[in-house]
């Protein structure tokens, strides 16, 4: 098994070298500066587009590509990337989700993009990234702060859940794990998405860091305070002590009215419920640090369950007892209801590495690349999600993106030097 785990590790390398250069532009239209898309430019799929997370570990991906390499060849198509985004955010901190060379995105039945989710928080990591590769230079970001600072702002003002501090999804439209059924199909503003809790926990420490790198302690401290802030929250409100593990809450409840006939002898003192659904976004915790070393050991054993999570693949981004448990072919919105990520099983090693479980670590990352490796033997290219048993590809033919993470695990079981997200 050694020896097939280094040959496919081989091959993975060697043809993600060759190729991730394909996932970069040059700059076009609107788009002033070089970026990163998902796929090459031959792919039917992506296109030109600029989107928000797909770029942001995408470059993670290529960050690791330019330390295997022994140069930064990549480096302004990562910068290029935030900047481009930087462009278009409104003075009132809106954010687009994805930004495209030539117009906005057409969403039918969707008339003002800014009525449902934009930017998902990971603008300031992305950044951070970059800073922590090269922090020589920080004249490129200094201008663009008041935006990032309005970009988080906004997020507070019409994200956030008032009575818990937990930031919630205005919809279901693009949030990233695209059919999550805590999400999905779900009313608005409904949702307090542990993984968007994880993202923006991650995102307001990266705030916190670049704000010291530019030399201003007091606003450093303060971003740092609003993480542990959010830290507390998600504890107290997505934490469960019976199942060991982290939900995502539903606040789609009555407001407590006082004089209610029914209601006023024991009025609702709980401002959420935990909605325990199975998720691999349960363990986004671990990846964002958000969790105690206890917390962190009985997750673990969730994760490790060969009954709900663990599978040949890696790690189904749905537990196979839920009932929502589906392995179908589908696009717009993608399937997150069962089928192994590459995605998610980076953001998971990742996190295990975070707690020094470093065993569960290697075994999802030699998982990941046995089962990249065999797509690419038998069909040349890699696809976007798998059957967590069989490995067959599901759907997307020659998908790239945050596929190449793979690329940093290898170099972690090799002991290379290994790029994590910030």
């Amino acid at each position: 098994m050694e020896a097939r785990i280094a040959k496919c590790a081989e091959e993975l390398k060697q043809f993600i070298l060759n190729s991730c250069g394909g996932m970069t532009r040059k700059p076009a239209g609107r788009l002033t500066h070089p970026y990163i898309t998902p796929t090459s430019e031959d792919s039917p799929y992506y296109s030109d587009n600029l989107w928000d997370w797909d770029s942001w570990l995408a470059a993670i991906a290529l960050q690791q590509a330019e330390a295997d390499l022994g140069d930064d060849r990549f480096a302004a198509f990562e910068r290029g990337s935030a900047l481009n985004f930087l462009d278009f955010c409104a003075q009132d901190g809106y954010m687009p989700i994805c930004v495209t060379p030539d117009r906005d995105l057409n969403i039918p039945g969707l008339d003002d993009l800014r009525s449902t989710n934009m930017h998902k928080p990971v603008l300031c990591q992305m950044i951070a990234s970059i800073v922590q590769k090269d922090s020589r230079d920080l004249s490129w970001l200094r201008p663009h702060i008041p935006k990032l600072e309005a970009f988080l702002d906004r997020y507070t003002q019409e994200f956030t859940e008032p009575e818990t501090g937990l930031y919630r999804w205005k919809d279901d439209f693009a949030v990233g794990v695209d059919n999550d059924p805590a999400v999905f199909f779900r009313p608005a503003s409904s949702c307090g998405s542990i993984y968007l809790n994880s993202l923006m926990y991650r995102e307001l420490l990266a705030m916190g860091y670049l704000m010291e790198m530019l030399g201003d302690m007091e606003k450093a401290n303060a971003w740092r305070l609003k993480a542990t802030m959010l830290r507390s929250a998600v504890n107290r409100y997505c934490w469960d002590k019976r199942d060991g593990t982290y939900y995502s809450v539903d606040f789609c409840l009555r407001p407590v009215e006082k004089d209610a006939w029914l209601h006023h002898g024991a009025p609702r003192d709980y401002p959420c419920l935990l909605m325990r659904i199975d998720s691999w976004t349960s363990f986004m915790p671990l990846w964002a640090g958000l969790c105690s070393r206890e917390q962190a050991e009985r997750m673990l054993l969730r994760l490790m369950d060969e009954k709900t999570f663990q599978c040949r693949g890696g790690v189904r981004s749905l537990s196979r007892l839920e009932k929502m448990y589906d392995l179908r072919a589908s696009n717009n919105p993608s399937n997150w209801r069962g089928p192994v990520w590459g995605v998610s099983n980076f953001m998971l090693f990742s996190g295990l590495v975070r707690y020094g479980f470093f065993d569960e670590a290697r075994e999802l990352a030699q998982k990941t690349v046995l089962l990249f490796g065999r797509d690419l033997e038998q069909n040349g290219c890699l696809h976007e999600y798998y059957d967590p048993d069989s490995l067959e590809p599901i759907v997307t033919h020659g998908f790239e993106n945050w596929n190449y993470l793979v690329l940093n695990m290898i170099a972690w079981l090799e002991n290379r030097r290994f790029v994590d997200t910030f």
